[in-house]
């Protein structure tokens, strides 16, 4: 795994090997950041980086700028690991918070201009985690959220999607509040 782009470029980031988290591919950040990069400036925009693994996504925002990153692990292990590497790279903008998830919707007051979520894929109810997302109020209007998922599910029909990008076996989901007309 390695930072794609920004500041921190090129990094290698190396999980220990008893790792659990399953993190998002290179070529899948790189679609994604190319697709984002012409729509926000990260200096700008508040991101929330959802059962955040690694750390990747939100290493990948503070490496092109972003200042308010908050990354949500439960685990402990990964957690930590997100930090220590955060400190390591000197990255000040990066907020860890070890919770549940879930948990952490309903108590959460920020809002943010992207939510990126990529759950564990064989996490029960997967289908019901952008539901979740987009009636807590973690998101601001206008805001997006991109939600990682395997090929298995289909968003097309959701009332708040988007677009779906597909890069090999990783699909991203892009949604955004729903608006009254």
């Amino acid at each position: 795994m390695r930072i794609i782009g920004g500041e921190h470029k090129g990094r290698q980031i190396v999980p220990p090997r008893n790792f659990a988290a399953r993190p998002t591919t290179d070529f899948a950040k790189e679609g994604l950041f190319n697709t984002l990069v012409n729509s926000y400036d990260f200096e700008e925009i508040a991101v929330l980086d959802l059962f955040s693994g690694t750390g990747g996504i939100s290493l990948e925002f503070a490496s092109r700028g972003c200042h308010a990153i908050t990354a949500v692990e439960m685990n402990i292990a990964h957690a930590n690991f997100i930090k220590n590497t955060a400190a390591s790279l000197k990255i000040t903008g990066l907020h860890v918070v070890r919770h549940n998830v879930f948990d952490f919707l309903n108590l959460c007051s920020a809002k943010y201009d992207i939510v990126f979520a990529d759950p564990p894929y064989d996490l029960d109810n997967l289908k019901s985690i952008p539901d979740k997302i987009l009636s807590s109020s973690v998101l601001k209007e206008k805001g997006l959220l991109i939600f990682e998922h395997p090929a298995a599910h289909n968003f097309k029909k959701h009332p708040s999607f988007l677009k779906e990008k597909k890069y090999g076996n990783v699909h991203f989901s892009f949604f955004t509040m729903e608006t009254s007309q």
